[in-house]
């Protein structure tokens, strides 16, 4: 049985709610430094990390009167950002796809989002940012969101201090207890988180983390071959949180920075004995185009396989 908020509680609310606006500069006349509102800014987020979906259904998830989001994608598709085409599923409906000048037009608004939350998360101390987290997640369950198909209960992040050397140690003890490899395994990852560290582009390249309940469950990377192509390394998901669609979602996120990024092409080098991770590359549309038998990590008769995604 509810209870009738006392004028105190709904001042107390009143006065998050002024106080988070201005912390997330929702009171500036653009939101994060550009000419578009909230509004805007969350269609061109939805479109960007949707591969297809219908006006009425970003209408619904939105809470947004279907007129006002018309004038929205009307404005979108003037730019040359939006893409209409046939539903597959019913002829009679229209899905939306953000076009390539869409995502380019997108891709310094996400990462300028990214660095201010960063940095307001950068003033607070590890333990700090994690009671912010939980705070966060609290009164999104108390106020009545509730779990969806494509939510699951984790969040992916930039690394922080510690997290890296987490990547190495996992790597060494995981590879070691399911397919047998030798300390030779982990000083390879070692040497390629290393590189990454001393030639980091935050244009051009991305770590995640995957978190699940404060501890850390996954990771990925995204590195720069060339100019025009990018690898995928190092995917790793922790045995518990497997199932969750962690690893799906960390290799999403290296393909859409990497279209955003203006990569042409995705690559990555794998075992053949690795059966979840590549039928996730399958999945995510990457193809087999070589391999090679080898022994390393004090194993005989591995097969090394390179996949590709054009982009």
């Amino acid at each position: 049985m509810s209870a009738s908020p006392s004028r105190q509680r709904i001042a107390a609310v009143r006065q998050f709610n002024r106080f988070y606006t201005r912390q997330i500069g929702l009171l500036h006349a653009g939101l994060l430094r550009s000419p578009f509102s909230l509004t805007e800014v969350r269609v061109l987020y939805e479109l960007a990390h949707r591969d297809r979906c219908t006006a009425a259904q970003l209408a619904k998830d939105l809470g947004l009167d279907p007129g006002y989001l018309s004038r929205i994608l009307q404005n979108f598709e003037q730019r040359r950002w939006l893409q209409r085409a046939a539903s597959a599923v019913d002829g009679r409906q229209r899905t939306l796809r953000l076009a390539a000048k869409g995502r380019r037009a997108f891709a310094p608004l996400d990462r300028r989002s990214s660095l201010e939350v960063a940095g307001m998360l950068n003033r607070l101390s590890g333990k700090r940012q994690r009671q912010l987290v939980d705070a966060m997640r609290t009164v999104e369950r108390l106020l009545g969101a509730e779990a969806t198909a494509d939510r699951a209960p984790y969040l992916l992040r930039p690394p922080q201090a510690g997290d890296l050397g987490w990547v190495v140690h996992r790597h060494g003890v995981l590879y070691a207890e399911e397919y047998g490899y030798d300390e030779h395994f982990e000083a390879l990852v070692a040497e390629i988180v290393a590189e990454f560290v001393h030639n980091f582009d935050p244009r051009r390249e991305r770590c995640w983390i995957a978190e699940r309940d404060g501890e850390m469950v996954g990771s990925v990377f995204l590195v720069k071959k060339s100019k025009t192509v990018a690898q995928l390394r190092l995917l790793l998901v922790e045995l518990p949180a497997r199932g969750l669609g962690i690893g799906t979602r960390l290799v999403a996120e290296c393909v859409r920075f990497a279209r955003q990024a203006g990569y042409k092409k995705l690559i990555l080098w794998t075992q053949s004995e690795l059966h979840a991770a590549r039928h996730i590359y399958r999945a995510a549309g990457f193809r087999l185009v070589g391999k090679e038998r080898h022994r390393n990590w004090g194993r005989d008769n591995l097969v090394a396989q390179t996949w590709a995604l054009t982009l």
